[in-house]
């Protein structure tokens, strides 16, 4: 039986203090996912995530995001405000017009190319009920949004201008600076 060298087990504790991040969130979802804090689901969770963490290896990210505590408290506050305004929005929308209710898909602007900046970005976007990013084109820097409500070319517009106040919250709370200053350049670009 061989002593494995220091080195090697320096190593193996590297890579497994990487995956913990991983292993102790995708642990938690497991655990939510099936509604009950037993010893079981925890261990089952555990066992789980670290056979996924384990057969489909994602590369560690190098891109580190940039954080920012206040703007990063004011997008946490605005999207609890978001999430009751659009809620009633779309209460709204649905008693008033009931199945005849009208959605558009809005072609918006994209402001950064960072993958993490977007992830963030259209999920934040897809918390507001009535709003969802239904494609991103990086290659185009664009973005398509659905959005239940517009009905007409100013209530698209509305939803657009959302959209990308919605993407410059993100920024600034998670974006580089030199994202930041480009989202700045774009959005003065943007007609209306």
């Amino acid at each position: 039986m061989t002593i494995p060298d220091e080195r090697g087990a320096r190593a193996l504790v590297r890579r497994l203090c990487a995956r913990l991040p991983s292993v102790l969130g995708l642990t938690l979802v497991w655990v939510l996912l099936w509604g009950t804090f037993t010893p079981a689901s925890v261990v089952g969770g555990v066992v789980v995530a670290v056979l996924v963490t384990a057969l489909f290896r994602l590369p560690l990210s190098r891109e580190r995001l940039p954080l920012r505590p206040l703007p990063l408290l004011g997008l946490l506050c605005f999207l609890a405000y978001d999430l009751v305004v659009s809620g009633a929005e779309v209460s709204w929308q649905v008693l008033r017009h009931g199945p005849r209710a009208r959605a558009a898909v809005i072609a918006v602007p994209l402001l950064s190319s960072s993958d993490r900046v977007v992830t963030v970005m259209a999920n934040a976007l897809s918390l507001s009920p009535g709003t969802m990013a239904l494609q991103i084109d990086q290659d185009h820097d664009v973005w398509y949004v659905y959005a239940l409500g517009p009905r007409d070319e100013a209530g698209v517009e509305v939803a657009r201008r959302r959209t990308l106040d919605m993407q410059r919250r993100v920024l600034a709370a998670l974006g580089t600076r030199a994202e930041v200053a480009e989202a700045e350049r774009l959005m003065e670009a943007v007609p209306g």
